[in-house]
């Protein structure tokens, strides 16, 4: 007897609504490390590059992802960085040994040429300051320096730098990791929050309009976690708004059904941290809000190169990424839509050559297989995240246990009247047939239907075929009496776009 094939439902409904999709959660991050900014952003030695230092083909790559926040300018390098080496005259910046990264610091990019590269990204900066060696008079007086009018000491030295107008930099990062014992100068708990505390009060006294993002437990993995969180937020929750969060995953064992479910886990990571917000606001008996900033994601475990040698721009953590790992991204993504409720910001670590999609060398750039699905996200998920409830047959995994074949997260925009549904097929091997089934108000027409799949979870794209991991367009099926079929092959992403009209 022939087993029938599995199939699975999606039930969706525009009335269902999980929460608004902040345009934030589509951020990136770029720290000092490696060629993210020298040899990627900024590299007035390449061919490509413009009047201003900035590679025009990074540029453009990097528009097709449309960053909406890049975080700036670390990382573990916030920690022994201090602001003022990297303004001013480039003649007149110091070179630094950089110990984070055992790195040469030239300071030929700094703060006004992060202002001007996101200016011409049409990106919203998310600044950090060192509370590592760093003072809270230097994080305030880097805020006076960012924000404030001419008239006082910092305004007027950003003036003779050449910005007479404040760059109005909204959302700041007080600190990177003070958890972890890797940081320089990093800070138990309290000690933490105690500086912390401070420098946020000194920070919003120069500038009351800015947002900021409090150091949590750098990963699920840390013995302190969720404890440091709770600690950290009860001593400083009336002066910030976001809580950290910062996770990596992989595939060391080589177990693709377990690393595949991986996403599936890292909503314990925000549950947890979700119930820690709920905790500290009650006990504190406070009105306020603090929301989750996940401002460090993504895969990284192949390319561990962390010691620069005491050179300039070296070659770290250039990890090539392959099809499962870009499926991997894809349910990152969703997640980040399912939990939009208590998630506001995201900034995928890095943007380019440093874990990241870009890869570059002097002459030539290559989209790596994880740029697709952020691209695809970035362009569809608007507006509302959908309380999608799916019915799918499960698989066995080595770590997870059984696990579903389907995972799944949907936006609608009511202002447009458009929609889309993510769909990731985990299997390895089998199709899985899906049906749409729109409750209440189904949506006229599917109007386009994108996927990226492949049969080798391994495959990877590389500068002599640098397509061969990428989307294509599908059919677009029909809807129905208020359904529609798909049918996802094995290790697949498919996005489908709807339409009211």
């Amino acid at each position: 007897m022939v087993e029938p094939t599995p199939t699975a439902q999606v039930y969706l409904d525009s009335q269902r609504v999980i929460g608004e999709i902040s345009p934030y959660l589509f951020g990136g991050f770029a720290e000092h490390m490696g060629r993210c900014i020298y040899e990627g952003i900024f590299d007035p030695a390449s061919p490509h590059a413009d009047e201003q230092g900035f590679r025009r083909d990074v540029l453009a790559a990097l528009a097709e992802l449309d960053f909406s926040i890049i975080r700036y300018p670390g990382g573990n390098f916030l920690s022994g960085y201090h602001w003022r080496d990297g303004v001013g005259p480039r003649e007149q910046r110091p070179r630094r040994r950089e110990l984070a990264w055992q790195s040469i610091e030239t300071n030929q990019f700094g703060v006004n040429e992060f202002m001007d590269f996101c200016r011409r990204m049409g990106t919203a900066p998310m600044l950090g300051v060192n509370l590592g060696t760093g003072t809270i008079e230097e994080a305030a007086a880097l805020v006076e320096y960012c924000n404030a009018p001419v008239g006082t000491a910092m305004a007027d030295l950003r003036a003779a730098h050449g910005y007479r107008e404040p760059h109005g930099v909204r959302h700041w990062c007080l600190g990177n990791e003070m958890d972890g014992p890797w940081q320089i100068g990093g800070l138990d708990a309290e000690a933490y929050a105690l500086k912390a505390r401070e420098a946020a009060k000194m920070m919003k006294w120069q500038d009351s309009s800015i947002k900021l993002t409090l150091c949590g437990s750098s990963g699920m993995d840390m013995p302190t976690f969720p404890e440091w969180d709770r600690v950290a937020l009860e001593h400083c929750w009336e002066q910030v708004d976001y809580l950290s969060l910062h996770t990596y995953v992989g595939n060391r064992d080589d177990d693709t059904g377990s690393y595949l479910a991986l996403p599936h886990r890292l909503e314990e990571q925000v549950d947890t941290l979700a119930a820690t917000l709920r905790y500290v606001k009650a006990r504190l008996r406070s009105r306020h809000e603090v929301h989750l900033s996940w401002d460090e994601w993504n895969v990284w475990y192949k390319d561990m190169t962390m010691q620069g040698g005491w050179t300039e721009a070296p070659h770290l953590i250039e990890e090539v990424y392959n099809l499962e790992d870009a499926l991997v991204v894809a349910q990152w993504l969703n997640l980040f839509l399912r939990r939009c409720d208590v998630l506001h910001i995201a900034c995928l670590a890095q943007i380019v050559n440093v874990i990241a999609p870009i890869l570059t060398t002097r002459e030539s750039l290559l989209r790596q297989s994880t740029f697709y699905p952020f691209q695809l996200f970035r362009r569809a998920a608007r507006g509302l995240a959908l309380d999608a409830h799916v019915e799918a047959p499960h698989y066995a995994t080595q770590r997870f246990g059984a696990v579903p074949l389907l995972d799944v997260s949907a936006s609608y925009d009511p202002g447009t009247g458009t929609g889309a549904v993510f769909l990731v097929n985990r299997s390895q091997e089998q199709p899985l047939p899906v049906e749409l089934l729109w409750q209440r108000q189904a949506p006229q027409r599917i109007t386009e239907a994108v996927r990226l799949a492949g049969a080798d979870p391994k495959a990877a794209n590389t500068f002599e075929r640098p397509t061969g991991v990428a989307p294509t367009a599908i059919t677009a099926p029909s809807i129905v009496d208020g359904a529609a079929q798909l049918l996802l092959p094995p290790l697949s992403l498919t996005v489908v776009l709807t339409a009211d009209a």
